[in-house]
């Protein structure tokens, strides 16, 4: 038996949208089917992998298993949020310069738990950013390009919050 839908109003990368879903339908699923987000890819479809995570009020969550019903409400920001193809965001711009990738899946993950990271921890060292990036799985093996990049986020980051107070 096919359960009801429901009017969920969602906040994606500063939007209010009016989502009509299934209560329990996975965030993951909203973003790319209904609202064409491609950042957060579908990988494990069980919150183990990263490939899935966004940001719920600033802090990383897989929303391959996020039910929609949970989020409704909250600020969430995806990849295409951090900034845009010709103004990318500060962590986007430091992998775009140590070239973090290979095959490119694992990315949304990596980029998103940094910058939630640097959300809470603008100054973080690199066993802490290496801690918080273990559940994140990257088949390639640019594992070092990515904490370097990390790095380097971290660095710009403090940049133009040191800037900003002068």
């Amino acid at each position: 038996m096919k359960k009801p839908e429901q009017t969920f109003l969602l906040n994606v990368n500063g939007n209010r949208i009016d989502v009509v879903t299934e209560a329990d339908t996975p965030l993951l699923y909203v973003l790319r089917n209904g609202l064409e987000l491609n950042g957060p890819k579908f990988g494990c479809g069980l919150g183990e992998c990263g490939a899935c995570t966004v940001l719920v009020d600033g802090v990383a969550a897989r929303s391959c298993v996020l039910p929609i019903k949970s989020v409704a409400g909250h600020q969430i920001i995806t990849l295409e949020g951090l900034g845009t193809l010709d103004a990318p965001g500060p962590v986007q711009q430091a992998f775009i310069d140590k070239q973090a990738a290979q095959c490119g899946y694992c990315l949304n993950g990596m980029i998103m738990t940094v910058q939630a990271l640097l959300n809470r921890n603008p100054n973080p060292t690199e066993q802490q950013i290496r801690n918080e990036l273990k559940y994140n799985l990257c088949r390639c093996g640019t594992h070092l390009e990515i904490i370097e990049a990390a790095l380097e986020a971290a660095r710009r980051q403090q940049q133009v919050e040191s800037s900003g107070h002068d």
